[in-house]
């Protein structure tokens, strides 16, 4: 067999990148939510005379004691919706950009390129999927701290879009995109480096190499791009905030170490949801294929 039916082997049908993308999306969001729920928490500010701890373990452990254990789910279904479609949207978009720019003999890919590919997904994910989505989810859990207006996520886009229109949907467009530009590139380029450099020595891609290359990815997309999470979050709170005040209000109260708060819960989740997601997807990818191809 030629390398280049070898390359061709190792590539996946769009339609399968497409939907292994988004049901590994949709396993790791439910799987890991508490930890996104805590982070957004901490993240968001603090209401007159309503504090939130600075821990986020001290998070998830007084809301599950105040409210119970349905809250640490309040926007979950939000976030599964729109994981479904970021990772569907992510993975289709990365594997075919990755595919352009392989070498046409062995399929390999230059870490700069992998890279570029990742950046270039997030962005395409960051316009179809995971803005709205994400404004939604980030609304649901700002709201429920206290106002409580929204009683659902359906709810919460009709009043959203009734007093802001499209754009108040797409609010925290900028800071979300470029987390997602920047957090797509690290976590996909990184996970596929190490796939390359495994691919070179012959390790062979098990459930458990493909689990801790993912939670290798999580651990530097986290400490990279934090900011930008942070800025996204404050953009999407229940009120709404441009790019500009966000990171305004970012500095007010903390100063530049306010960037990366809520680093902790963001590192336990994306440490989890890294190796989750990628090893779901290419398990999923493996049996698509499969059934596909014969």
């Amino acid at each position: 067999m030629s390398s280049k039916s070898q390359g061709d082997e190792n590539k996946n049908l769009p339609l399968v990148s497409f939907m292994s993308g988004g049901i590994a999306g949709a396993i790791e969001a439910a799987a890991t939510y508490p930890f996104e729920f805590a982070k957004t928490r901490v993240q968001l500010r603090q209401e007159a005379g309503v504090p939130t701890p600075r821990n986020p373990f001290k998070v998830v452990s007084q809301v599950f004691r105040d409210e119970g254990v349905r809250a640490l789910y309040k926007g979950c279904s939000s976030l599964i919706v729109g994981s479904v479609g970021k990772d569907g949207v992510r993975f289709l978009s990365f594997d075919v950009i990755k595919n352009a720019f392989a070498d046409p003999e062995t399929g390999g890919m230059t870490p700069a390129r992998n890279m570029l590919a990742g950046m270039t997904s997030g962005v395409v994910a960051s316009i179809f999927a995971v803005t709205p989505t994400e404004r939604i989810k980030t609304a649901l859990i700002d709201d429920a701290r206290n106002k409580k207006r929204f009683k659902s996520a359906p709810h919460a886009v009709k009043l959203i879009y009734q007093e802001t229109g499209l754009l108040g949907i797409y609010r925290g467009f900028a800071g979300n995109t470029l987390k997602q530009a920047s957090a797509t590139a690290f976590r996909m380029g990184t996970y596929n480096i190490l796939k390359e450099y495994e691919r070179a020595r012959d390790i062979e891609q098990s459930t458990t190499v493909n689990f801790a290359n993912g939670a290798v990815a999580g651990i530097v997309t986290t400490y990279s791009t934090m900011p930008f999470d942070t800025i996204k979050t404050r953009s999407q709170s229940a009120k709404g905030a441009s790019t500009i005040e966000a990171f305004k209000s970012i500095m007010a109260d903390g100063g530049v170490k306010m960037f990366w708060r809520g680093t902790t819960m963001r590192l336990g989740r994306t440490v989890f949801s890294g190796g989750i997601l990628f090893t779901v997807y290419e398990r999923v990818a493996a049996v698509l294929n499969a059934f596909l191809r014969t």
